[in-house]
C-alpha cells in the first residue's frame, strides 16, 4: 500500500485505522487527511513510541490490509 492509496481511499480507511489504533481520536483522523506520514507521526505521538516503531506498525497494518484485500477478491 502507498501513500496514494491511503490518500485515495483515506475515508474509508478511517474506521480501520481507528480500530487498529483507538486512541486516534476523529479529530487526529480529519487531521491526517490521508497523509501516511502524519499518520505515522501521530500514531507516534498518541502511544509515546519511535517513529520506526510507528513505521513498524503501519507497515504490518498495510501487509495485514493487502492480504485482506487479495482473499476478499479471490
Amino acid at each position: 500500500m502507498n501513500n496514494d492509496i491511503i490518500e485515495g481511499n483515506w475515508i474509508e480507511l478511517m474506521g480501520d485505522v481507528q480500530k487498529q489504533w483507538g486512541k486516534l481520536t476523529g479529530d487526529h483522523l480529519v487531521q491526517i487527511d490521508g497523509s501516511r506520514k502524519k499518520l505515522t507521526g501521530a500514531i507516534q505521538k498518541s502511544y509515546g513510541i519511535a517513529f520506526d516503531e510507528a513505521e513498524e506498525q503501519m507497515n504490518q497494518w498495510e501487509r495485514t490490509r493487502v492480504k485482506m484485500l487479495k482473499a476478499a477478491t479471490a
